[in-house]
């Protein structure tokens, strides 16, 4: 990133560099100490020579005492046992200096230079109260100096060291290149939500010319990754204007009020370059629901999100700035924020779904040199449920792992590679013994058999025993679709699936391990959730929240059970019913393909890794998936797993 004003900074930078060097020059010279003039003597040896008629003048100055001769005297006359610097020598001397002896006193030293006739002179100690004040104070004065300095060359908009109390928000206007609509791939119908906020802030006259009111705040809602703030500042680029961009956790700190004081800057500066956007992100870090804490209030957050209702509230209508937030939690935001007139639109920003994945895999894949194997339709197939943020992360990671294996081009293998890495984990190497291995082999070829011979379940894209992550082994299943809707026959498959491995164990082995935990926790969860949310099991169409369900936060965990202890009971012997008969049904289906079983087993024990052809080639053809009906009014449960472990 590069600005118009470099020049001034280094012009800045050198300019701090001179004055340091300059402090430091002139402390060295007033406290460096000075080399004495002429030779230094003894005391005693001055007396002799005073004495002796070779002194001519003498300089008292508190302790010390500088004279000269009347003629060049050589060092063999100074050098005797008391003399300090008498080293014989070829230099005769003019001038000297010796220490007065002030502990002891002399009180016939100036009778016995006024009966020699020996000029005296006496002046104040070179290191008076007014030197020694001026070194003192001088590096405060500096320090307050550089101080004052710093804070008047510090970037506009920027806080210095003494605003403690504004805002920290960046703002973005021509320092970076503009992101615009056309980096935003996978969202088009929030896209389209947001072309009306473009054109408000291209032309606002437009608008209040008919008495039209644009909605002052717009909250993006969606996971994480999905592209917000990406979002936000497209809208910034798209409509040409300031673009302030702030974490709602720079707000709050320690002491009370900073947080409000902030929020008013940041507003305040907003306003003065109007039209702008300012946009907050992680909303809910200040804007969560007061009150809802049982005793426990944080002054300074709700100070904050005061200050912050104020200013949205206090907009004058004709205001031209636009306050664009995110958040993945709008359930926990205070309601008085989402009141119209505040932040009075909600926009979606959600997973992308196929044709979307592929938009952002291009737009993440143009700067790389790809293969001409590599099938970006392909790879938009295989991450269902993958963000924006994660598309990303898989472009970067293929084309690492092109650049480790030497490829000049990012080649499919390198996709599937990093692929792999994402959802399975990294390759660990773990010795297994002989027995283990074939422990997760069968366990791994349970998981495979139940999904290859199920109709409804996913279609199995690898199988491995290589340890991936923290499993021995892994069963990687891919949606031949998106879904939206998933009936029951799917959801009993995935539970199938989830208790082949421990059914494979059963069957074959005649025992149980522990490596069907994970496999377990799953399908006990997708069961209660059946039962309890989805009215798929006896209870009816009741639906329950299960405390199981709620985050352990105290109070919420006292007031999460809304059924009783009865109902409570049912819905614990429906759960176990439901996975019985599951597994009964698996068991039955893996004994009757006993010898598919082992064949499959034996591949993995040989090979390690098989994808799909490699399995349609040692089981033969896959039963075919029945057509899932959906209806596109009913919403979407939950994203669902694609690893079955």
């Amino acid at each position: 990133m590069s600005s118009g004003n470099e020049p001034q900074k280094f012009k800045i930078s050198s300019t701090w560099w001179i004055i340091l060097l300059l402090f430091i020059a002139f402390n060295v010279w007033i406290l460096w100490p000075r080399d004495p003039v002429g030779t230094d003597i003894a005391y005693s040896t001055f007396l002799d020579l005073v004495r002796a008629g070779e002194v001519r003048s003498v300089l008292i100055s508190g302790s010390r005492i500088t004279g000269t001769f009347k003629q060049p005297v050589p060092p063999s006359d100074l050098s005797s046992p008391d003399s300090v610097n008498g080293a014989p020598g070829t230099q005769s001397f003019e001038n000297f200096t010796t220490n007065f002896p002030e502990a002891v006193g002399d009180s016939s030293l100036l009778p016995l230079l006024e009966q020699q006739s020996v000029i005296v002179d006496v002046q104040p100690e070179s290191n008076s109260w007014l030197g020694t004040a001026l070194i003192t104070l001088l590096p405060i004065l500096f320090l307050v100096g550089a101080l004052l300095w710093m804070r008047r060359q510090a970037p506009e908009g920027q806080s210095g060291l003494f605003d403690f109390g504004r805002s920290k928000a960046r703002r973005h206007s021509g320092l970076r290149p503009q992101v615009t609509f056309a980096d935003v791939a996978g969202a088009d119908d929030a896209k389209a939500d947001l072309q009306e906020v473009v054109d408000f802030l291209r032309n606002p006259r437009k608008y209040h010319a008919i008495g039209a009111r644009i909605p002052r705040g717009i909250l993006l809602v969606g996971p994480p990754g999905t592209g917000k703030t990406l979002m936000a500042r497209a809208v910034s680029g798209e409509a040409g204007v300031p673009f302030f961009n702030i974490s709602a956790s720079e707000f709050v700190e320690m002491f009370v009020g900073v947080g409000a004081s902030r929020v008013r800057d940041l507003f305040e500066q907003a306003k003065a370059v109007a039209p702008a956007i300012v946009f907050i992100d992680e909303l809910d870090a200040v804007g969560r629901r007061r009150g809802a804490g049982v005793g426990t209030v944080n002054d300074e957050r709700e100070q904050t999100l005061n200050q912050l209702l104020v200013e949205m509230d206090g907009f004058d209508e004709r205001t031209e700035v636009i306050v664009m937030a995110a958040t993945n939690r709008p359930d926990v935001l205070d309601p008085a924020l989402l009141r119209p007139g505040r932040f009075d639109r909600e926009i979606t920003v959600g997973l992308p779904d196929r044709k979307g994945r592929r938009e952002i895999l291009e737009i993440h894949t143009r700067n790389l040199s790809l293969g001409s194997d590599a099938d970006l339709d392909v790879l938009a197939r295989s991450t269902t449920g993958f963000s924006g943020a994660d598309l990303a992360n898989l472009a970067n990671e293929a084309a690492l792992f092109a650049a480790r294996h030497d490829h000049k081009q990012v080649a499919r293998s390198d996709f599937e590679e990093a692929l792999d890495k994402i959802l399975l984990g990294g390759e660990r190497p773990l010795i297994l013994g002989d027995e283990d291995r074939r422990t997760v082999a069968y366990h791994e070829a349970g998981h495979a058999i139940v999904a290859w011979l199920t109709p409804y379940a996913d279609e199995v894209h690898k199988v491995t025993i290589i340890p991936r992550g923290r499993a021995l082994g892994v069963t990687q299943q891919l949606p031949e679709e998106d879904q939206y809707n998933y009936p029951r026959a799917y959801l009993l498959a995935r539970i199938r699936v989830m208790l082949g491995g421990r059914g494979s164990e059963e069957v074959v082995l005649g025992d149980v391990t522990t490596g069907a935990e994970n496999d377990l926790v799953e399908a006990s969860r997708l069961a209660r959730r059946m039962i309890t949310r989805w009215g798929m099991g006896e209870l009816g169409l009741m639906t329950l929240e299960s405390d199981q369900e709620q985050p352990f936060l105290g109070y919420e965990l006292a007031q999460a059970q809304s059924f009783s202890d009865e109902t409570a009971a049912r819905i614990d012997r429906n759960v176990q019913n439901l996975l019985a008969e599951q597994h009964e049904i698996v068991r039955d289906l893996l004994a009757e393909h006993r010898t598919m079983l082992d064949r499959l087993a034996s591949q993995l024990l040989e090979q390690e890794t098989l994808d799909a052809d490699q399995l349609e080639s040692i089981l033969g053809p896959r039963v075919g998936p029945k057509t899932r009906h959906t209806r596109e009014e009913q919403p979407t449960p939950e994203p669902t797993p694609e690893l079955a472990r």
